[in-house]
């Protein structure tokens, strides 16, 4: 809901009732999604190429049904993800789920009747439900606080395949702090009942299959290091060693071949009517759809590796092609909660005082980095450029300066680190730097061998707070700006402190025991309390202009969808607001998007 339309209904609200009624505030945070997703229909081979519906949409997870007269697939077009359906030529779209929630990864049964699909609106976890496709009525299907996906029904109706993390802790990649998806296959009968494991556990095995005899499943399978590795390729490209396998379970047995060999990420299998298999191969020349035997499929530009759906008799194909191109001047997003406006930016936002300015980071890989001013209603303009990593920006008390973090932060940028030599918090090294917000006075006020990094004033604006790593220690530090004289806070594994408005508190993040938790402490270093417990990862705190409350980002809902469809590092980042002392937790988003470092716009006069 746009802010312009809360306030109307505000004011006719309080025309009829006298209740009083104040403005959504206005929440602004990085998001990593396609900014245009369109599904496309062609021949088998990819030729006669047309869109399916109008391009302008985030639409993906295309299903076609078993009689081939509808197209079921995922769209945002309506605001949440739900499930729509289509016929081929375009005609007759169809609204089949109307929720709040995440509803995504549609899979129609023998007779086309009912869907299964992923949704969270249940307990906000990503669970299977049916639908009846006439009726619009769904059922749940499976429970839990872990992530089940991908169902497929087999052609006999007796079993759905599906793919799922449960059982999985969710361990951090080599050296980094993003967590692997371990993903097994199993399956369950319609009815709920039956539920079981066909693969072994401990790696990734996903997008389950069935074979015409309904007595197998293919997937694709890598190790659980490698949903990382290839995590982010649809952005950057896969290796050149990339390699992955489809491999064929029995279900009586739960024993498994390959089907597959040689080097490429193979993803998405399908088993078309012939019986033989297709699927989703990328490389450094992009991502294309395999057949047996070498015939040529849809290839070029954009193409998803999200799975692909073909007809019952294998003649066509449908599939998405997405396009990112994230801009800096906020993007409104549908909202949930009327109480907050979304909005979609680039790196890390930070608003000044007034709520008039905002800063952010825009960065391509392998190029310039730049800090931009985004003024309401004016295209965004940068006060600095650097070959290497801006990060971080948080405003003075007085709106004049800005203070961020300049360096490699090679972490960031450089995702092939992770999977092959560990990393330490070092990361090539970062220093804190200030400067005036028309860009001018740019200096550096740290120095040292260590990575100095997300620093914020306190609200006399006389000193700011940072964390530190390297082979100096680690830990919360406080410089005085006048005489630059540092004081040791803490000595812990913390980051992203965040100076209340009030003054009275710090807000940061502490690793746990491999968990990452939003903690605060008075400035003194004492009182120190724990606001989550939560198994995973919290970051990227805002403070509310008054001090209240604080925005986070968590991994606490866990992945939606397999990791390696969504394009991002991190797939699993919902905005969570909640009270100072760590009451009242709600949830503001809810998709399968990397969405983190929120900002909070002051209200202005």
């Amino acid at each position: 809901m746009s802010r312009l339309r809360f306030q109307v209904l505000c004011v006719f609200a309080l025309a009829l009732t006298a209740l009083s009624c104040s403005a959504a505030d206005r929440v602004v945070f990085l998001r990593i999604a396609p900014t245009q997703s369109t599904l496309f229909i062609s021949n088998a081979d990819g030729t006669g190429e047309r869109p399916l519906i109008q391009p302008g949409n985030l639409d993906y997870n295309p299903a076609w049904s078993p009689t081939g007269d509808w197209i079921a697939f995922t769209s945002e077009r309506a605001g949440s993800a739900d499930i729509f359906r289509v016929h081929p030529d375009g005609s007759g779209l169809e609204r089949l789920t109307d929720s709040a929630a995440f509803d995504d990864q549609a899979a129609f049964s023998p007779d086309g009747r009912q869907v299964v699909f992923v949704s969270t609106r249940a307990t906000g976890f990503a669970n299977l439900w049916i639908l009846d496709a006439a009726t619009h009525k769904a059922r749940p299907l499976t429970a839990g606080k872990d992530g089940d996906f991908r169902p497929a029904w087999s052609p006999d109706g007796q079993w759905i395949a599906f793919s799922s993390d449960r059982g999985s802790d969710l361990p951090t990649a080599k050296g980094r702090w993003e967590r692997l998806h371990l993903v097994d296959i199993y399956l369950i009968h319609p009815d709920g009942s039956g539920l079981k494991r066909i693969s072994q556990h401990g790696n990734f095995c996903g997008s389950p299959k069935w074979t015409p005899d309904s007595k197998s499943v293919v997937t694709h399978c890598m190790s659980a290091e490698q949903t990382w590795e290839y995590r982010t390729a649809m952005l950057r490209g896969f290796p050149a060693d990339g390699e992955s396998q489809i491999f064929q379970i029995d279900i009586a047995s739960g024993s498994a071949k390959p089907v597959t060999s040689g080097l490429g990420v193979k993803l998405a299998p399908a088993v078309l009517s012939s019986g033989k298999i297709a699927y989703v191969n990328g490389n450094q020349t992009g991502v294309s759809i395999v057949y047996p035997g070498g015939e040529a499929g849809p290839t070029g530009q954009g193409l998803s590796p999200n799975p692909p759906a073909w007809s019952p008799d294998a003649s066509h194909v449908v599939y998405s092609r997405t396009s990112y191109h994230p801009s800096p001047e906020p993007v409104e997003l549908w909202s949930r909660n009327p109480k907050f406006d979304l909005y979609a930016t680039t790196e890390l936002p930070a608003y000044d005082p007034s709520g008039e300015h905002l800063a952010v980071t825009k960065a391509v890989f392998g190029g310039i980095t730049s800090l931009m001013i985004v003024d309401e209603g004016k295209p965004a303009h940068p006060i600095l450029d650097r070959k290497d990593l801006v990060l971080g920006s948080q405003w003075s008390p007085d709106g004049k300066r800005i203070v961020v973090g300049v360096g490699e932060f090679s972490s960031f940028l450089n995702f092939d680190v992770g999977t092959k030599t560990p990393i330490d918090r070092f990361n090539g090294g970062a220093q804190v730097a200030i400067l005036n917000a028309d860009g001018t006075g740019f200096h550096v006020v740290t120095s040292g061998p260590n990575n100095n990094a997300f620093a914020t004033f306190a609200p006399d604006g006389k000193r700011i707070i940072y964390r530190t790593a390297g082979p100096d220690g680690q830990g919360l530090r406080i410089m005085n700006l006048e005489d630059h004289s540092i004081k040791t806070l803490t000595s812990e594994y913390d980051n992203f402190p965040l100076w209340s408005p009030r003054g009275d508190l710090i807000a940061f993040v502490r690793n746990i025991n491999g968990d990452f938790e939003v903690m605060t402490m008075r400035p003194d270093g004492s009182d120190v309390k724990q606001l989550t417990h939560t198994h995973g990862n919290e970051a990227h705190l805002a403070w509310s202009p008054d001090g209240e409350r604080l925005l986070f980002t968590s991994s606490r809902m866990r992945f939606k969808d397999e990791a390696l469809y969504t394009g991002s590092p991190q797939p699993y980042g919902d905005i969570f607001v909640m009270n100072y002392d760590g009451s009242h937790v709600e949830q503001l988003t809810d998709d399968q998007w990397e969405e983190g470092g929120p900002a909070w716009q002051p209200h202005k006069p």
